[in-house]
């Protein structure tokens, strides 16, 4: 038993290195070639991939609408989950727990394309309506709906963290006569700060890996964004929208699987850097 358990972590990090080296593989003859500089690709805004006189292949206006869509998203989506977790663990009555849990899970359980219609048919309309904005499918609408899609991720790491605080150290603050916020603000949040910034850390994992919903939700612009209403387009919806029509085996094919790798990086270093700050939280 104690093998197979073995077996089974080990083939998790062979899975991961499996999917690496495959992207990887596909996207190199178009760098090692030298038809593709991967300085250009990225730092150069222009993605013109098809274009019979010069093909441009910049993911510098992608790279930015990812970040922006998915910082937006997380200044909504942090305060609302943090402060729902507080609430559930700390200060709702029983039932009400019990039916605002089963609400979270369902949220939880929605579809990204389901996201990505209420986004194109509900929420454009209103940004257009409160906003005067040309379109509606923009940054905003894309944020807000990763934010709704993070928040009972946050929510659920969240609570637990909060949960796994000792009952002793609620107690003794009690005795010492805190009141409940004190305790929660002076006692809870620092011990369980390290659950919460992984909470937080994953929400941001999820915004930047979301294909469906930014893809139906932010119009797909390929432009650097200079405001929440401007159109843009993520990494993830670029694969998703060119892979299916880019020949097997051409620049524009591997040059989608380079983008697949730099997704793959950058998720990397938001986990490196969660781990990191996590231990150094730990120690402190």
């Amino acid at each position: 038993m104690g093998l197979l358990i073995r077996l089974c972590g080990i083939s998790a990090i062979l899975f991961v290195m499996g999917i690496l080296l495959f992207i990887v593989r596909e996207a190199a003859p178009v760098v090692v070639s030298g038809r593709v500089s991967l300085v250009q690709f990225l730092t150069r805004p222009e993605w013109f991939p098809t274009s019979e006189v010069h093909r441009r292949y910049g993911a510098l206006a992608m790279i930015a609408g990812t970040f922006s869509v998915t910082g937006l998203a997380m200044l909504m989506a942090v305060p609302f989950g943090l402060g729902a977790a507080l609430y559930l663990s700390e200060f709702c009555p029983p039932r009400p727990k019990e039916v605002l849990k089963i609400v979270m899970e369902l949220l939880a359980a929605i579809p990204s394309v389901v996201w990505g219609f209420i986004g194109l048919t509900v929420l454009s309309r209103i940004i257009v309506t409160l906003t005067g904005a040309p379109v509606g499918v923009n940054m905003l609408n894309g944020a807000l709906v990763l934010a709704l899609m993070s928040v009972p991720i946050i929510v659920s790491i969240a609570e637990d963290a909060l949960k796994a605080v000792p009952d002793s150290y609620r107690e003794a603050a009690l005795a010492l006569g805190a009141t409940r916020w004190q305790v929660t603000w002076r006692v809870l949040l620092p011990a369980a700060r390290h659950g919460l910034l992984a909470a937080v850390l994953l929400g941001v994992g999820r915004g930047v890996g979301e294909t469906m919903a930014v893809l139906m939700t932010t119009g797909h612009a390929v432009q650097m964004p200079r405001s929440v209403l401007d159109s843009v387009r993520t990494l993830t919806a670029n694969i998703a929208a060119e892979l299916g029509e880019a020949p097997a085996g051409s620049d524009h094919y591997r040059v989608l699987f380079l983008t697949g790798v730099l997704l793959m990086v950058i998720t990397l270093a938001i986990n490196v850097t969660a781990d990191l700050i996590v231990r150094g939280v730990k120690r402190s």
